[in-house]
């Protein structure tokens, strides 16, 4: 089969289209031949081994698990003889990365509870586009952010894969939603259901004066005493995504701001994939009440170009990769 591989460290560069052997899959996995995977910053932190510390569960020299590629969607190939929940022609999605990623590929393996069935009101590209973002919104807002119906929410990042799902998230849950985000994506926020769009290019959200019951930051490089500003006496702030400075104040100061005051303040960490959420985030497909964002599409050629386009930090929504053996 081909996927894309890397045997070092380094930029989009490193990765390469090869021809390598099609996995077989263990008494509990299914194999899955891939019809779509969606891109992740995940994707990007392997590549790079950024942080550093990445290398201590990834490889110390060079990268244990040579393709990247978490969130896949497709058909059940073969399936383990242990297997009970799918069987062959099940048309799939889930998140592999606790089995060893692989999903820039023809074909992938993975436990039978890494996935569900794929809502027949989805494409596989939109099913693809899914799992890791919707499930980190989905734990961001109510479980870490403990979300009630009224409440005020403002997320910064909103138009990216994880903050166009907190939006729609946020909305269902009854909350009213106020995004931060570019000029060029706010119409992409305003469409996922924000009450309230502020363009940061030309306002401070941290200087306007309001105050919210949860903030939820997916993206960007503000410092937590700005979050601590528009925080209600009572509120929660969750850090999901964003740079590096920003998460350590997040884990470090906000675990302070927690223990001497009323305002709660933490780093999310990284989300953790779960058949329960995964279950919940279908059933909100199914229902509508949620409805994935694609900006782009690649080939599976062309992963290097999706990569960098990602990182360049303007998607609005997901990035996607169309395995094109399969259409």
């Amino acid at each position: 089969m081909k996927a894309i591989v890397y045997t070092e460290y380094g930029s989009p560069d490193v990765l390469q289209l090869k021809e390598v052997a099609k996995p077989t899959p263990k008494d509990n996995e299914v194999l899955v031949k891939v019809y779509a995977v969606s891109v992740n910053a995940g994707d990007l932190h392997l590549l790079r081994a950024d942080p550093f510390l990445i290398r201590l569960s990834s490889g110390l020299l060079k990268p244990k698990n040579q393709i990247l590629g978490s969130d896949i969607a497709g058909r059940v190939e073969a399936v383990g003889n242990s297997v009970k929940q799918f069987k062959k022609g099940d048309e799939i999605f889930g998140n592999i990365s606790a089995d060893g990623w692989g999903g820039f590929a023809e074909y992938a393996c993975a436990s039978e509870n890494a996935f569900v069935l794929k809502p027949s009101n989805l494409s596989f590209e939109e099913a693809a586009a899914v799992p890791m973002a919707a499930i980190t919104a989905l734990q961001g807002i109510r479980h870490a952010g403990q979300i009630r119906p009224g409440q005020k929410v403002l997320i910064n990042g909103a138009s990216g894969g994880v903050g166009t799902f907190a939006v729609q998230l946020a909305k269902s849950f009854g909350a009213e939603v106020t995004a931060v985000c570019s000029t060029q994506n706010s119409e992409t926020a305003r469409s996922s259901g924000a009450d309230h769009v502020i363009d940061y290019t030309k306002e401070d959200f941290a200087k306007s004066g309001k105050q919210y019951d949860l903030v939820l930051a997916t993206n960007g490089n503000r410092s937590i005493s700005d979050y601590k500003r528009v925080l209600s006496p009572k509120g929660i702030y969750v850090h999901t995504g964003g740079s590096m400075t920003q998460m350590s104040q997040a884990m470090l100061q906000g675990s302070w701001i927690s223990m001497t005051g009323s305002k709660k303040m933490g780093s999310m960490g990284v989300a953790k994939p779960n058949k329960k959420d995964l279950v919940a985030i279908k059933e909100m497909l199914e229902a509508g009440k949620v409805k994935p964002v694609i900006d782009r599409r690649y080939p599976l050629n062309q992963v290097a170009d999706a990569i960098r386009y990602l990182e360049d930090g303007h998607a609005q929504g997901k990035v996607v990769i169309t395995v094109t053996q399969n259409n």
